[in-house]
């Protein structure tokens, strides 16, 4: 059989850090094994569901290049068929209709409160074998078996058993005619062929009721995995002050998608001490049976160094496309200055994300908008400034290639043209060139300038020399 998991998110919402984690788990499940991976939305809640949320969560899928075999899905679409699949329950004498008021449903659950026991429909329409009539109140419910208990294995909770005296008779097509989460969940994955259900163990509760369902439709039970939450560094529940933001939040702030990938597959799994992973290593090792029982912390001070590892390591041809993503959102546009390539390799040991790359790249992108008080003072007025920088001109201006090597060669001509060494070059040159006395290798920070601004931005601070 076809190993088959799917990733079904209600649009309630933007795709954060949880969702993100279950859907790369459940995909690298079905690659790790050879399987099919399916997008399902689940929008049935139509008072939250948006197609705003929709289109995040699809844009969130994309950009971590978690591409689906099949799908996406919509649940509203299947409503004719979750429908017939309630009609055949009722059929069957697994169903019946019960039209409670809100106010009686709220009575009795308050009445078994009050008995110390849970609050729960207490089954009074189970036998009346009352017909369908036009009703506000209207629901189908199911008939949960009353005794014996349900019983599941879960590749990370383990051995799971559940009396059945627990569980109520759910709801199965609720007054306004639309299925209730626990039912159509189950016609879905029946009919998508879903053969493993990895999911939050937020879940739990429900997979019993689920899995009485998969029995009265005489069909075979899935395996499930429930993955443990996320919590904040301080133990906590994941919220915003944590991070617990759009996956799309992390594009904005400068991360790559594969190194929030890499990050997310080690919250809660792992293979020895190895932190860094390909894609292709996370599918060849990846098994959700090995995913870890306890709750996983977020830490964004881990996720910052890992995509700096990135940064520092990737191709830069491949960090390209990222990076002029980043400068046009800065305001930046990459045309109008150097290679974003040549950008990336002269920063890429400086900067943590792509987002702080753009920053520190905008002085060769755009006008130079000052100086730094304290760095001409300090670099531009001395006795040797401007003979440094009139030096440096001249060996710019009859370079015969504008390539960092020869920038290096000509700045070391300066220097030996006026007795100095390179750091009485260097110096004026940097805060000439960028206004400040912070920059990348001074060859760096000549050669992205370009001739013909390199030589401008010189001849600019000639007169704050002296």
């Amino acid at each position: 059989m076809t190993v088959r998991t799917r990733f079904a998110p209600s649009p309630t919402g933007y795709l954060h850090i949880g969702g993100a984690r279950t859907a790369l788990y459940c995909w690298l499940e079905a690659k790790h094994r050879g399987g099919e991976f399916i997008l399902r939305i689940e929008d049935t809640d139509r008072e939250r569901s948006t197609e705003a949320a929709v289109q995040a969560i699809l844009d969130g899928m994309t950009w971590l290049g978690l591409s689906h075999d099949e799908g996406p899905y919509y649940q509203t679409l299947h409503m004719d068929r979750y429908r017939a699949v309630a009609e055949d329950l009722l059929k069957a004498g697994k169903a019946y209709y019960a039209y409670e008021s809100k106010e009686e449903i709220e009575a009795m659950r308050a009445e078994a409160m009050a008995k110390g026991l849970k609050p729960r429909y207490d089954g009074r329409a189970r036998e009346q074998n009352l017909p369908c009539r036009d009703d506000p109140n209207r629901v189908l419910r199911f008939k949960n078996p009353t005794a014996g208990s349900v019983v599941f294995d879960d590749k990370v909770k383990g051995r799971v058993e559940w009396s059945n005296e627990e569980l109520d008779d759910l709801v199965l097509i609720r007054s306004d005619g639309y299925p209730t989460y626990n039912f159509a969940v189950v016609v879905d994955d029946i009919d998508m062929k879903i053969t493993d259900v990895i999911r939050g163990d937020d879940h739990v509760n429900n997979t019993p009721r689920q899995v009485n369902i998969y029995h009265a439709l005489g069909a075979a039970v899935p395996s499930f995995a429930h993955l443990p939450m996320i919590l904040g560094p301080d133990g906590q529940k994941l919220s915003k002050r944590h991070g617990a933001v759009s996956v799309m939040q992390y594009r904005d702030d400068g991360f790559l998608p594969h190194a929030l990938l890499n990050y997310l597959v080690r919250l809660g799994w792992s293979h020895g001490d190895q932190e860094i992973f390909t894609r292709e290593e996370m599918i060849q090792l990846f098994d959700a049976a090995d995913v870890n029982k306890s709750a996983s912390r977020f830490d964004l001070e881990k996720l910052s160094w890992l995509n700096q590892q990135y940064l520092k390591n990737d191709d830069p041809l491949e960090l390209a496309p990222h990076f002029e993503w980043q400068l046009r959102a800065a305001g930046i546009d990459p045309r109008e200055g150097p290679d974003p390539v040549d950008v990336i390799v002269a920063l890429r040991d400086r900067a943590r994300t792509l987002k702080e790359m753009a920053e520190k790249a905008r002085v060769w992108y755009a006008p130079l908008e000052g100086y730094d008080e304290q760095a001409v003072a300090k670099h531009l007025r001395t006795p040797t400034a401007r003979a440094a920088l009139e030096a440096a001109h001249a060996q710019f201006a009859a370079l015969a290639e504008w390539k960092v090597e020869a920038i290096h060669a000509a700045i070391e001509a300066a220097a030996a043209a006026i007795g100095e060494g390179m750091g009485k070059i260097a110096q004026p040159l940097r805060v000439a060139l960028t206004g400040t006395q912070v920059s990348p290798s001074i060859d760096h920070t000549v050669f992205l300038a370009g001739r013909d601004e390199a030589l401008r931005r010189i001849e600019a601070a000639l007169p704050k020399t002296g």
